[in-house]
């Protein structure tokens, strides 16, 4: 049989003779299992032994010039978006929804993991069962990929840089990984890169403790260098006395620690951040974090924080992922302080819990983007394609059966709940604390879907798939406007658009005007439609609470036949518009309204393109009568 290896020069002949196809030593190796992805069709059998034939010809090839990778990587034709297999080093839950991604695509994910049932096992295209912390198994598993990554950074990163020397496509970079994986030498690099961290500094004993307690005051968190992760390896001392039994708690000075200054954050942020091949950057918007006993437990995106603060975020972010090497997806962890001051965290290599929203949030999943950047693929679309969204973490309530009670009574609760989408991890076992699986809400507004995650946390869900959000507030200021107003509500039922009417007055109930305004995006709310009479501060008045759009209706009251009404609502100061209809026209109100709704709903749109052409219908049935019948008769039918 003969193979044409491709190199960067000439081409090379393989000669491969009956005996080199014998599977040893490649398939001999007892941490070993396939399991391909057509491994479930009984009538493929045959095809399905193809492919493990020519997966161990590549496995064998590859260790016989472990410094040419190029074989892998493109001497197949692809027919499709990559004919590359992805390695992933740990097959837990991020690994499982890598290979959901992938499965989109139709690209194959291997992974190495010490568990037979890991939750990724179930769905990847191969699974290789050993320890991806163990420098022997990771080289045989590379062996079998086209580009290696991580979901978990506690690998070999020794390994990781040898491969890389042989030729090794790995992403992110060696380099990196070592960084990451000691937190104290993760910010000496960023505190190199001038990125702005809290104070810290090495503890090797007792005495360098308490002087970091002199230097940085009390309550003082000490921190493990290593194997620090989902709240594991960091203590608290809240005095020079808790000191050894915070060292003790970490395992003592041998395991290697150091000493934060405590940070009096009011928010804890997120931001993933994708890197491509081509050091292309793509940052997804700012998310905050809520722990529960220093696990992440709820994810809110976007963060509740002004723009300024999400810039900055944002620039932190990208700053640091800019100071690593390689490819991938990053989950860029901060502390936002009283002041406004950003502070880095610390950084994960790999996709993030921070990140699992993205999968219905997001026009590109941060699973996705990793693929794509690890793989050289263009960097997707990291914005939002939903208002809001609230990731929530099951974590295990109880051990054993308990606790899967426990969290299939939650599961049952979401999937009647509008928005919520169930991702379970299947993992074997339960633990208390242990991340089973996430549930995600999104809709038209953080207290929507604050409502919504609610209503599952309840014993009986109090929000059917049958509730309606108003999409449009109708307010006034006197119930003496209704006869008005009620034609925009006439408008928006006819167009099919949620809303609600409200009397609202900027005068009589100014604290409810206050807090109508400045809580109707939380609610949902879209548009604002306020009619007013008179003095008609109403609109204006709503207009410089919000940031909603508000439009503004004239109504005519007793004296000045409304033009101090519509005076009042056009003579609005710059930075504070509102737009404004004929004295009394409500209708029109409505019907901007449905049109600025328009813009991105493309029912709406098209609604309102046809109440167009039935308008223009009726004129020219009108048009047609006036001519055919003449005026007289027209007039007096």
């Amino acid at each position: 049989m003969l193979l044409l290896q491709k190199t960067t020069l000439v081409p090379k002949l393989l000669l491969f003779s009956k005996s080199d196809f014998s599977f040893n030593p490649c398939s001999s190796s007892p941490s070993t299992r396939v399991s391909f992805m057509d491994k479930h069709t009984k009538s493929s059998s045959l095809k399905q032994s193809h492919k493990q034939f020519q997966s161990s010809v590549l496995a064998c090839q590859a260790s016989t010039d472990t410094h040419d990778t190029s074989f892998r990587k493109d001497d197949l034709p692809a027919h499709g978006v990559s004919e590359v297999i992805v390695g992933v080093l740990g097959g837990g839950q991020l690994g499982r929804m890598l290979c959901q991604a992938a499965s989109e695509m139709a690209i194959k994910v291997m992974v190495l993991d010490p568990l037979a049932n890991c939750p990724a096992s179930s769905i990847a295209y191969d699974h290789m069962v050993g320890s991806f912390d163990d420098s022997a198994t990771v080289q045989e598993f590379a062996k079998r990929c086209g580009v290696l990554t991580v979901e978990i950074e506690h690998v070999d990163a020794a390994t990781m840089e040898k491969l890389e020397q042989q030729g090794v496509d790995c992403q992110p970079k060696a380099s990196t990984i070592r960084i990451i994986q000691d937190k104290y030498l993760q910010k000496v690099h960023f505190s190199g890169h001038g990125i702005p961290l809290p104070d810290f500094v090495q503890i090797d004993d007792l005495e360098g403790a308490k002087r970091a307690g002199d230097l940085f005051g009390y309550p003082l968190m000490l921190k493990s260098k290593r194997l620090a992760y989902d709240g594991r390896g960091n203590a608290v001392a809240k005095s020079e006395e808790e000191l050894s039994s915070a060292v003790n708690a970490l395992g003592g000075f041998d395991r290697g620690l150091y000493v934060e200054k405590w940070t009096p954050f009011v928010k804890e942020l997120a931001v993933i951040v994708a890197r491509g091949r081509d050091n292309s950057i793509s940052c997804y918007p700012v998310v905050e974090t809520i722990h529960k006993e220093n696990i992440c437990h709820i994810v809110k995106a976007p963060a509740a924080i002004p723009w300024k603060i999400r810039k900055l975020a944002t620039d932190v972010a990208h700053k640091a992922v800019s100071s690593l090497e390689g490819a991938g997806v990053f989950a860029v962890e901060l502390f936002l302080t009283k002041d406004g001051q950003i502070l880095l965290n610390e950084v994960a290599p790999r996709p993030h819990n921070s990140g699992h929203h993205t999968i219905e949030a997001c026009y590109t999943s941060q699973f996705e983007q990793h693929l794509r950047a690890v793989l050289g693929l263009p960097l997707g679309d990291p914005s939002m394609k939903t208002p809001a969204a609230i990731m929530y973490n099951l974590l295990g309530e109880d051990e054993g059966e308990p606790g899967f009670h426990l969290a299939h009574q939650l599961i049952g609760r979401a999937l009647n709940i509008q928005g919520a989408s169930v991702h379970w991890y299947d993992k074997p076992e339960m633990r208390k604390q242990r991340k089973m699986g996430h549930i995600t809400f999104t809709g038209p507004s953080m207290g929507i879907v604050e409502a919504r995650l609610k209503s599952m946390l309840k014993e009986e869900c109090s929000e059917s798939r049958t509730a309606v959000t108003p999409r449009v507030g109708i307010i006034m200021g006197s119930d003496s406007d209704l006869p008005i107003m009620k034609d925009a509500a006439k408008i928006l039922t006819m167009f099919g658009v949620p809303h609600e009417v409200r009397i609202v007055s900027a005068h009589r109930t100014p604290e409810m005007m206050f807090s109508y305004a400045l809580s109707a995006q939380d609610q949902g709310i879209q548009i604002i439609i306020a009619g007013a009479g008179g003095a008609a501060h109403l609109p204006g008045m709503v207009a410089s609470l919000t940031p909603l759009p508000v439009i503004g209706v004239p109504v005519r009251a007793s004296a000045l036949d409304g033009m101090d009404s519509l005076l009042s609502i056009v003579q609005m100061p710059r930075g504070v518009p509102v737009a404004t209809v004929a004295i009394n026209n409500a209708t029109n109100a409505g019907l901007l309204a449905v049109r600025m709704l328009g813009v991105g709903d493309a029912d709406l749109l098209a609604r309102m393109s046809q109440y167009q052409e039935d308008t223009r219908d009726d004129v020219m049935k009108k048009a047609e009568k006036l001519q055919t019948d003449g005026w007289e008769t027209y007039l007096n039918p």
